[in-house]
């Protein structure tokens, strides 16, 4: 399978409830590197680098969140291979 990023934002109450903080956890379990950050119109940004398979996971899982989170959408597009070691959050 073949590595890709993917860079796009999750909207929705995402912020305050720990999305952040989760999505690391998920990453790494994952193996994927990569970012993720709060943005000023309350929705959060990342950064998923990694296998086709494992993003395809996390995309799943960024449709769900944390518990507390109620995620109304997840827009991901592909973008140019970034080497990022690991996954942090911003």
């Amino acid at each position: 399978m073949s590595e890709i990023c993917l860079q796009g934002r999750v909207v929705g109450k995402v912020q305050g409830v720990g999305f952040r903080q989760a999505t690391v956890r998920e990453a790494n379990q994952l193996g994927i590197s990569g970012w993720v950050r709060n943005q000023a119109d309350g929705s959060v940004a990342l950064m998923l680098c990694g296998k086709e398979e494992a993003l395809e996971a996390m995309t799943a899982w960024l449709q769900r969140g944390p518990d507390r989170a109620k995620v109304d959408s997840v827009e991901l597009e592909a973008c140019v291979w970034q080497d990022i070691a690991g996954f942090v959050q911003l």
